[in-house]
């Protein structure tokens, strides 16, 4: 598995796979031809059936200006490496890179080798074999592997959640693009804030929408895994250390366990939406977040995989259908959904001895398998589900 850091990004929304892996793979191109004066960018499959609605072409641009740039839109091919495909080449035709957005905001060349593995396991099973022979949490994993320098990277990832969460809850009026659609968690904040018996789905909600509204606009967030998926963690971070008085150590400890989780998912699965459908992108975040929630709730390191396991088996089968390709509609209201789930799931697997039948290795295999046989359809093309019934026509400029 690689290191967490590749795992927790700092960056701007909407989308890691589609507008993070874009820009990153453009300023990459201009490294290696510096000279270059224009440049033409061929955008494939998932990249080109979205990429406007997750402002693709805004990230390219972004990166080349002020040289002139051409963007070919080709959705209906399809790459057999991976749907998030894309061609660089120089106006002259000298130079051509073909490299790959396949999730989380990561980049792959088709053929080159995995990146080098910061880890010497590769299963929840192995983690937990570990942590019975050391006698020791999930979390020492990490900080064996990655040394004490992980925790100021943490923390450095735990303060971005955290002003997220805050530039959430006091923005109000419409998300840019075409469904202007209202900011919802300031308003659900206040009232969570005295709502009695809902105030915890009300918080969880309004901490997980104030992150999806910032990511849906534009702004800094961090994956978790994904953009995408980037509001259920911090939701379930935040809401956890205010009713339990978790200190900033033991949330990174929680951070630290829940992206194990989610590398596990990266390497043995996939966290990218064109290639599994949303299963992979909240799914792992809500397997995540119920992984972190378990052992801030004094779970043993069993409890931790059992609320795992859950996170991610009562995801399976969801697919990726975003409305207009924005990551708005369903995706912001899934991840408060995702973040409820969590906590229900940590709490659920505390109350026993952690033992149970199917194992989060099983249930991310199944994960898997599920997502390579849905139809394109249903993997992040806006062409099924929600994006082909609610039409731009529903919702006027």
């Amino acid at each position: 598995m690689q290191s967490l850091r590749e795992l927790y990004r700092v960056g701007a929304g909407p989308s890691s796979s589609h507008t993070m892996g874009p820009e990153r793979a453009a300023r990459a191109f201009l490294q290696r031809h510096p000279d270059v004066t224009s440049c033409r960018v061929t955008l494939y499959g998932s990249l080109g059936a979205t990429g406007r609605g997750h402002l693709t072409d805004v990230a390219l641009e972004r990166a080349f200006a002020p040289r002139p740039l051409e963007i070919v839109w080709m959705p209906e091919v399809v790459l057999p490496f991976h749907p998030n495909g894309m061609d660089f080449e120089t106006a002259d035709g000298t130079a051509r890179w073909r490299v790959f957005s396949v999730g989380g905001g990561e980049l792959r060349e088709e053929g080159a080798p995995a990146p080098p593995a910061v880890y010497p396991v590769s299963s929840m099973a192995e983690i937990l074999a570990w942590c019975e022979r050391q006698g020791e949490p999930v979390w020492r994993l990490a900080e064996n592997h990655e040394g004490a320098a992980l925790w100021d990277y943490l923390a450095q990832v735990w303060e971005v959640m955290r002003e997220a969460i805050r530039r959430g809850l006091e923005a109000e009026g419409a998300l840019p693009g075409g469904l202007r659609l209202r900011r919802k968690a300031r308003e659900m904040h206040l009232k969570a804030r005295s709502a009695g018996p809902t105030r915890t789905t009300g918080l969880l909600s309004a901490y997980a929408l104030a992150v999806m509204e910032e990511n849906g606009a534009a702004g800094e967030v961090v994956t978790a895994p994904t953009c995408g998926a980037c509001g259920a963690v911090p939701s379930v971070l935040k809401y956890l250390q205010e009713t339990t008085e978790s200190s900033d150590r033991e949330i990174l400890h929680a951070l630290a366990t829940a992206g194990l989780v989610g590398n596990l998912v990266k390497r043995n699965a996939s966290i990218s939406g064109a290639e599994v459908g949303c299963q992979g992108e909240v799914g792992t975040a809500c397997a995540m977040a119920a992984a972190a929630a378990a052992q801030l709730l004094g779970g043993t390191p069993r409890q931790v995989e059992y609320a795992a396991e859950m996170g991610m088996e009562h995801h399976l089968g969801l697919t990726c259908d975003p409305v207009l390709g924005l990551v708005q509609i369903p995706c912001i209201e899934r991840n408060a959904f995702a973040a409820t789930r969590a906590v229900s799931a940590a709490e659920y697997a505390i109350l026993g001895d952690g033992t149970h039948r199917v194992s989060f290795d099983e249930v991310v295999q199944t994960m898997k398998q599920t997502g390579l046989a849905l139809p394109s359809a249903y993997r992040e093309t806006a062409q099924g589900g929600l994006a082909s019934v609610v039409r731009a026509a529903s919702h006027p400029m």
